[in-house]
């Protein structure tokens, strides 16, 4: 496991709302997907995080607004007191967190409860609606919530979190399992979908990736089987996310293919960390000597708009157009001269031209289309001529 951290990454700060979907996947881990979607729904809710309202079912629309979250926090461990059902998530998020910093802020909660007129009306209008198990005191559910958004973490500690979602529910420090496949599929969703409040629709669009903020200025990312990313700048947009936050998330899936959707195989434009540099320069080298060896000029055209490098060797330092030129394929070897304007006089390990081993191999086309375009070129290289002729050596040049 590799970790990479920049700025005060060991300064502690409150969850908020990254805590949402991390108790949504403990409930999930112990009740089951049925169960707690009994009680919400899995849309996008289209108002704000804090707005008073329910789905066409009288449920929270998701667990990632606060009508959803205060549901969460009544369905975790019913039978058991608020001091038992606190200790019991704290736990199992120092699990997620691999033992690493999760601490709590008194000063938060107490700020919380105090300020949270709007989360109490949230709560009596879900009670009203009939959204709680039976028996579960809606007070208590809120006093867990308020908890729960005062839980404390550092941007170290809330990396290995992340990763945990990221490696399927398996601490990727202790090799322990937190959470079951299930919760964390679930979780990861629920996060691409609704995530960063009323920006989740243009940060999947724009990102690509689970993620989920909180106005503290978090902002924990996922990007599945890789790696989980924490990050915390506590300038806020009017929406409530985090200005540097989601610019480093917009530039990390600029610089890697880590976008949902990105195409692993052509997308050369972007860096794959999940390859040793070696490797994924072999199989470029790979796939572009086969285009060439096949005569698959579409491929070629593919990779050359790709911005793949067409001139590229490989250990006996031949290019494509050494191959195309001893395979005979006329279409390719025109692409790589005029299309690419590869360099035509290119020397193997050996010393041999693409001239050479169209020759060598009696590939009569080609090897008339590198003679004319070698006389031609050394027609223009003896020395100054006519201006007519001056440009036409200025056009063969910009095409070596």
């Amino acid at each position: 496991m590799y970790r990479h951290s920049i700025g005060d990454t060991g300064v502690p700060f409150c969850l908020q709302s990254c805590v949402k979907p991390l108790k949504y996947a403990i409930a999930v881990n112990d009740l089951g997907t049925d169960f707690v979607h009994q009680h919400m729904g899995k849309e996008p809710s289209g108002n704000r995080f804090n707005k008073l309202s329910l789905n066409q079912e009288g449920k929270p629309h998701n667990p990632m607004v606060n009508a959803g979250a205060i549901a969460v926090c009544s369905l975790i461990k019913p039978s058991t007191n608020k001091a038992e059902k606190f200790d019991y998530i704290m736990q199992l998020l120092k699990n997620m967190a691999g033992n690493e910093y999760v601490g709590f802020s008194n000063a938060t909660f107490q700020s919380e409860k105090e300020t949270g007129d709007q989360n109490y009306a949230i709560g009596y209008y879900m009670k009203e609606k009939k959204c709680f198990p039976p028996g579960i005191d809606m007070i208590s559910a809120l006093d867990l919530y308020f908890q729960l958004c005062s839980i404390e973490v550092t941007c170290e500690s809330g990396s290995v979190i992340a990763a945990t979602l990221a490696n399927g529910g398996i601490c990727p420090i202790t090799g322990k399992r937190v959470l079951s496949a299930e919760a964390v599929r679930n979780t990861l969703s629920l996060m691409h979908s609704c995530g960063m409040y009323d920006f989740s629709g243009q940060f999947a669009f724009h990102v690509g990736l689970p993620a989920k903020s909180g106005v503290s200025g978090a902002i924990l990312l996922v990007v599945p089987n890789i790696m989980g990313v924490f990050c915390w700048s506590p300038l806020l947009d009017k929406i409530g996310n985090s200005i540097r936050g989601i610019h480093f998330c917009q530039e990390l899936v600029s610089l890697f293919n880590f976008h949902n959707y990105d195409n692993l195989r052509h997308c050369v434009r972007k860096l794959d960390p999940r390859k040793e540099r070696s490797e994924a320069q072999h199989k470029t080298v790979v796939n572009l000597l086969f285009a060439a060896y096949s005569g698959d000029v579409s491929a070629m055209r593919r990779f050359a708009l790709s911005a793949m490098d067409m001139e590229q060797k490989d250990y006996d330092s031949r290019t494509a157009l050494h191959v195309a030129a001893a395979e005979g394929h006329l279409d390719v070897v025109k692409f790589l001269i005029e299309g690419c304007r590869v360099n035509p006089f290119a020397e193997d390990r050996w010393r041999n031209t693409p001239l050479q081993d169209a020759i060598r191999f009696e590939r009569h086309e080609v090897v008339n289309l590198l003679s004319e375009y070698q006389e031609t070129y050394q027609k223009y290289t003896r020395g100054p001529g006519s201006s007519e002729e001056q440009m036409s050596l200025e056009n063969l040049e910009s095409m070596v």
